[in-house]
């Protein structure tokens, strides 16, 4: 059971999408009993809240369900998750030092979602909470491209 968590910032635009379309893509290819999949923010500024509903909606049109509540990432996901797969720089660097604090007890590898990208030349999934629909539209591009590149070094 490989067990996989997507970081951003508040866990309602980025991450819950990226679960999202990493579940999708686990649906389709008929692998999702291997996988646990869950998504977190470095904030908790929207703990318990649905995922933004322009996300939603854009997600919702390529047929993928956004499901999941807002959670603050927490110490004990570094030892819950094998795998923790961040938005941008900041949110990177925010994980790495809950791992500096956590000392030797993390198991997860940590690293950006985008490493596994193939078709965009970016390093970051931009925040589009406050631009308009096709922000959304752009960054499930992204992580359409490189879910389907994690799932492919996960599960192959």
């Amino acid at each position: 059971m490989k067990r996989v968590l997507f970081v951003c910032l508040g866990n309602i635009c980025r991450s819950p999408a990226a679960e999202g379309v990493f579940l999708h893509l686990l649906e389709q290819s008929q692998a999702g009993e291997r996988f646990v999949v869950d998504s977190a923010g470095t904030g908790g500024w929207h703990v318990g809240k649905a995922a933004d509903a322009r996300m939603r909606a854009a997600a919702s049109r390529r047929g993928i369900h956004l499901a999941s509540k807002a959670r603050q990432l927490e110490l004990a996901d570094l030892t819950r998750f094998d795998h923790i797969l961040t938005m941008d720089a900041s949110n990177l660097s925010q994980v790495q030092a809950l791992a500096q604090e956590a000392g030797g007890s993390s198991i997860a590898r940590i690293e950006p979602l985008l490493s596994y990208r193939s078709r965009f030349d970016l390093s970051e999934v931009p925040d589009p909470y406050y631009g308009g629909d096709e922000g959304f539209e752009h960054v499930l591009d992204l992580l359409d491209d490189a879910c389907a590149g994690l799932l492919q070094a996960l599960d192959v």
